[in-house]
């Protein structure tokens, strides 16, 4: 089982996948942490003065749409080249944001989930944000308390029978 988790900066979708890796055992790790360590952090470094890539990786927040055009660069010539590399090693690719690199990359999820905390959370700006909610097979709202937002995750893995141990 591949799962996809989409949705705007800062609405829950990696608090979605640590939900699913503490009580079904799914890998994953944060697309933007596997980027800066494959190459963002080289192209940045420079420029902004980072010493580690994790201290890249925390100022993504203040460079978000340059973020989003160094990965579109990076797939130019294969489209799906990060969620090949992340499904290497993991179960899940959280925030694909780029509209060709998702459906270059669709067909290898077997559930696509969009987390939406938008009567909390401000949306993206289109300069790095290009899915809508439709593109999702389900929607998980995440308007509510974290333990709400929780339930529903695991109601959802229950529902879908996951298991991701290894």
């Amino acid at each position: 089982m591949k799962i996809c988790i989409i949705g705007h900066a800062q609405h829950g979708k990696d608090t979605c996948a640590e939900i699913l890796k503490k009580v079904f055992g799914m890998k994953f790790e944060a697309s933007s942490i596997v980027c800066a360590r494959l190459f963002i952090f080289d192209k940045l470094k420079n420029k902004y003065g980072y010493n580690t890539i994790e201290e890249c990786w925390i100022d993504r927040v203040n460079h978000r749409a340059e973020w989003f055009d160094l990965i579109c660069d990076y797939g130019k010539d294969d489209k799906a080249i990060v969620t090949k590399e992340i499904l290497k090693n993991n179960d899940c690719y959280v925030g694909i944001r780029a509209l060709e690199e998702f459906k270059a990359s669709e067909n290898f999820f077997n559930l696509i989930i969009w987390v939406d905390a938008s009567k909390r959370k401000p949306l993206e700006p289109k300069s790095s944000m290009e899915l809508t909610s439709d593109m999702a097979d389900i929607i998980i709202e995440n308007n509510g308390t974290l333990i709400e937002f929780e339930y529903k995750v695991m109601r959802l893995g229950y529902f879908a029978n996951l298991s991701f141990n290894h």
